[in-house]
């Protein structure tokens, strides 16, 4: 590694510590003296930089984080439109639906509303004519070597191990205008405990490119595919996977492989506002 890459290898684990540390305390006063110091930067040139490295402020992180935090509890729960907001650090609800219509395209309520509209499985078949519709193509793709860190818990909360395996790629000289990100669910988070949920955060890498613990290589079977196209915020997966195995699945005449959905995600979320996020779900199937 050159003496370039390893100072830029440098600065890059000093905002991947920040970034964990804005993530675990969001509902924590967020000193900028404190994130300095885990930065090792001076306070006088910590935030210029971080936005030089990031490409958005700490308050734009910040409020990102929280919305989509919201997006997720205002699907998953029942809890009043004005918990969720003192929860996302608004004094209001009334400001918490401004600064999430901006993010979402429709006010909280609106947002709930439509997010359930696909109902969770059962042994009934789903309405004629489900109004919630996705593009879903079949593609034959090739194999895919990830390499890849473990997430626990909440899918809502993988991003800290996607912004670890950016970091370690970073520091290969991995990263170009054509990496991939993708991540791999083991879980139905409707059937499995939160605490309990695997997933996999990973780049797509060269089948001979060599990793090393805490990062693993993760092998994605190539073979036929069934490709739902979401466009939306990442809280809205949930639905789109009901959808994707309730509704389409059975009346495709295809059959799920032995093998989890994965993810690929398109854009990038601190380019784009939530609702423009593109993601595509592949669904293996047998040949």
């Amino acid at each position: 590694m050159s003496q370039r890459q390893s100072t830029r290898q440098a600065w890059l684990d000093r905002f991947t510590r920040v970034a964990d540390h804005v993530a675990d305390h969001l509902d924590d006063p967020l000193d900028l003296q404190r994130l300095a110091e885990i930065a090792c930067l001076s306070p006088y040139h910590f935030q210029r930089s971080w936005l030089a490295f990031t490409g958005e402020t700490l308050a734009q992180m910040v409020t990102r984080l929280r919305l989509h935090r919201a997006a997720g509890r205002l699907i998953a729960s029942d809890a009043a439109v004005e918990a969720v907001a003192r929860q996302a650090g608004y004094g209001s609800a009334a400001a918490f639906t401004r600064a999430f219509a901006r993010a979402y395209g429709r006010p909280p309520a609106a947002y709930r509303a439509e997010g359930r509209l696909s109902p969770p499985l059962s042994l009934s078949l789903p309405p004629e004519g489900n109004p919630r519709m996705y593009d879903v193509r079949i593609e034959a793709t090739p194999p895919v070597t990830l390499a890849a860190l473990e997430h626990r818990g909440s899918y809502m909360e993988i991003e800290k191990a996607f912004n670890r395996i950016f970091a370690w790629a970073a520091e290969r000289n991995l990263l170009g205008p054509d990496t991939r990100l993708i991540g791999v669910y083991y879980d139905d988070p409707d059937q499995v405990a939160e605490a309990e949920l695997r997933a996999e955060a990973g780049l797509v890498v060269a089948p001979d490119s060599a990793v090393e613990a805490p990062v693993k290589r993760v092998e994605l079977a190539g073979g036929p595919h069934a490709i739902l196209r979401f466009k939306g915020p990442y809280a809205e997966l949930s639905g789109a996977y009901r959808w994707f195995f309730g509704d389409w699945l059975p009346g495709s005449g295809h059959a799920p492989a032995d093998a989890p959905c994965y993810e690929v995600y398109l854009t990038n979320p601190r380019e784009v506002p939530a609702a423009e996020n593109v993601t595509e779900i592949h669904l293996p199937l047998k040949p």
